[in-house]
């Protein structure tokens, strides 16, 4: 018998993932609960365990294809001798709504908009969506995935120059009444042309969820960025005090849990960075809760576990979960859970050296604060020119719900609990 699976939602209300990896290939025996395949979502890559016994009869997809969640990533032969499952073609498989036949479209997602021009559009849901959001016509945008297939990138790519597109189009027309090819009429709106000796390497799993998720901040929250610089001796002394007590409990003490604490300090005084924008409901969520994301470098890319409650935490627990968390996800171990949920994000170059820079917006959080390198530097104290231990700080802000103002009061508060470490001690609950 024949038994297709759908790629399922693994918990974090998905509607998409890429294929990794295969762990079978077609023909290949399977048990219930091996691993089928990984998955890279936006958040992590998962395995997806078989759900029967059989013979891999089909794979429905090739790694680093995205898929749809609820489309056939499988056909399993489960040894009953009975084939009530007709075999997807290929076009079902690819999840491709206007392509398949008008009986099957009974069992997919709701139809997109038909073609003006009878071109064929090869998209998925979520690209059209974003397409109509964007008041954009997918025939008129060129796909750049699998067998033309219309992607986020390809959206971004076409609005940057996609007024362009639509005004010389009919120009083209009529200068010649004769049919062009389609290539000649839609050209590219970037041509890299080889200036020597390159590598193209294809943009896959976490860098391209990266990519993605990146353009998406930017593209959306119109970012500004704020920068100062803190004078850190007292929390210099602070930890020195303290690093002795979190050694005798096994615990190793950073910069970092006091970081946290004055950012849920001057988080609570402004509350609109701690919050997010429904677009589609047009409405401001002020979180009363405070989960902090740690950006994260791994070997995969950047990864941003949540540290969840901090507020409720003292800072030993709080030094403890970190370094769990971040050791956990460098491991790639962390769960999904863990890698959603946050409200506000840190994240540190110092350790690499950086010191002022632009820390893109974990969307659809509003706001990011970013660390930079501690050093000795000269700094005017009473009119004498001193040498001190400065740490440069950046935030950077949606400035559709954050005023500079607001951005430029909340970064001096957590300046002033930073460099007074026992005014910080106050404020803690």
């Amino acid at each position: 018998m024949a038994f297709e699976f759908k790629l399922p939602d693994v918990g974090e209300g998905i509607h998409e993932g890429e294929i990794v990896k295969f762990y079978v290939k077609e023909g290949d025996s399977i048990n219930e609960d091996d691993v089928l395949a990984e998955v890279q979502t936006d958040k992590a890559v998962v395995e997806i365990p078989s759900p029967v016994t059989g013979t891999v009869k089909k794979l429905n997809a090739d790694e680093g294809e995205v898929v749809e969640v609820g489309s056939v990533l499988a056909v399993f032969d489960t040894g009953d001798g009975d084939d009530t499952v007709d075999e997807p073609t290929e076009e079902e498989g690819a999840a491709d709504q206007d392509s398949a036949p008008a009986e099957a479209k009974k069992d997919k997602a709701p139809a997109a908009p038909a073609a003006v021009s009878g071109k064929q559009v090869l998209a998925m849901p979520s690209v059209r969506k974003k397409a109509r959001e964007l008041g954009l016509e997918l025939t008129q945008v060129e796909g750049t995935g699998p067998r033309g297939r219309i992607t986020f990138e390809d959206l971004e790519n076409f609005q940057a120059g996609g007024t362009q597109q639509k005004e010389t189009q009919p120009e083209r027309v009529e200068e010649s009444p004769v049919a062009e090819p389609k290539e000649e009429a839609a050209p590219a709106a970037v041509t890299h042309v080889p200036q020597g000796n390159e590598e193209r390497i294809p943009l896959r799993g976490m860098r391209r969820t990266i990519a993605k998720r990146m353009a998406q901040s930017v593209y959306t929250a119109p970012h500004v960025t704020i920068m100062d610089e803190v004078d850190a001796s007292e929390m210099i002394e602070m930890r020195k005090w303290a690093k002795p007590m979190a050694e005798q409990r096994g615990i190793k003490l950073t910069y970092m849990p006091f970081i946290v604490k004055a950012l849920v300090a001057a988080l609570r005084e402004f509350p609109t960075l701690n919050a997010s924008i429904d677009d589609e409901k047009e409405e401001i969520i002020i979180k009363k809760y405070y989960n902090m994301g740690i950006a994260t470098a791994t070997e995969d890319g950047l990864v941003v576990p949540v540290l969840k409650d901090v507020d409720r935490k003292s800072i030993f627990q709080l030094a403890d979960e970190m370094r769990d968390l971040v050791t956990r996800t460098r491991d790639r171990k962390a769960g999904v859970d863990e890698l959603k949920g946050g409200t506000f994000t840190i994240t540190n170059i110092g350790s690499f050296g950086g010191q002022f820079f632009t820390p893109i917006i974990n969307y659809p959080e509003v706001a990011i604060f970013g660390m930079g390198k501690m050093a000795d530097r000269p700094m005017a104290v009473d009119g004498e020119v001193v040498i001190k231990p400065i740490m440069n700080i950046s935030l950077s802000i949606d400035h559709r719900l954050i005023d500079g103002d607001v951005a430029a009061r909340f970064l001096n508060r957590v300046k002033e609990l930073l460099e007074n470490p026992k005014l910080l001690m106050m404020e803690m609950s």
